[in-house]
């Protein structure tokens, strides 16, 4: 028999236990509770990665609260249960399932964690709820959010009110990664292009550059046909005429691709 439900101490110490990557059984081993209940409670709530204890209790509260009226009315409050398991069941699937996703692209996985909470979350969150939603340090926390900082995935609100910070993700997230992968494949055109010259075009290392400079050459041609209109402002008028440009390029020959009026929005900006 399952026994009685979980009280709150116990499904913090289910949320512990998870975060400490322990299976259902030790879990149901220190609380004295048969495995299939921990099974069930966190099934119910989500699943491991999304289980919350205060979710689960005010889950746990509204279950008790079905209404009275009959086998009838038990029925739809049970099929309601249910259909809310099943909601929460497709997010945490969802939530993993974009977590690899992140991943696969070389992201660490605690910050590819906090990029798919920050993102699939209403209002952004803080780091007090990222570590409560995923069960790690402030300071796991503070590392991913200043990795995802760097490669402007996120960005910071500050609240006034209650003087922290909110993590956010906005709505120019993807071209703004866009615009840092076109600046990385401008930087590497570059480089490569000044290996062949320092290290000469006939020898093998300088032939093999050359052939990565061709490559990246190609590369740049074909992002110019990229998301160009989102990339607004002073930024997006450099990075289009690199595009343009397609080669190595001066500052100069920089100036010189721009038009009248984006050096003079430059010039204000300088």
């Amino acid at each position: 028999m399952p026994g009685p439900r979980l009280n709150r101490t116990e499904r913090e110490q289910v949320a512990a236990g998870l975060a400490a990557r322990r299976d259902y059984a030790e879990i149901a081993r220190r609380l004295g509770r048969p495995t299939s209940t921990v099974s069930r409670e966190v099934t119910r709530n989500g699943g491991p990665a999304a289980y919350n204890a205060d979710r689960a209790e005010a889950a746990a509260h509204a279950r008790a609260r079905r209404p009275r009226g009959g086998p009838a009315a038990t029925a739809r409050a049970v099929s309601a249960d249910r259909t809310q398991e099943r909601r929460v069941s497709a997010r945490s699937v969802f939530l993993d399932e974009f977590t690899e996703s992140v991943v696969a692209t070389g992201v660490p996985r605690t910050a590819a964690r906090v990029l798919v909470w920050i993102h699939t979350a209403d209002d952004g969150l803080t780091a007090a709820d990222l570590s409560t939603e995923l069960g790690v340090s402030r300071a796991a926390v503070s590392n991913a959010v200043a990795y995802l900082d760097r490669l402007r995935l996120i960005r910071r609100e500050r609240e006034p009110a209650r003087r922290r910070e909110r993590y956010v993700v906005g709505d120019d997230v993807w071209a703004a990664s866009w615009n840092e992968s076109v600046e990385a494949n401008a930087r590497w055109v570059l480089i490569t292009a000044r290996g062949v010259e320092a290290l000469g075009p006939d020898t093998p290392a300088g032939i093999r550059l050359a052939r990565a400079a061709r490559f990246f050459t190609a590369v740049q041609e074909t992002m110019s046909a990229g998301p160009w209109p989102l990339a607004t402002g002073e930024a997006g008028a450099l990075l289009r005429a690199l595009a343009r440009a397609g080669m190595p390029v001066t500052a100069e020959q920089l100036r010189g691709a721009l038009t009248p009026e984006q050096r003079a929005t430059l010039r204000r900006r300088a």
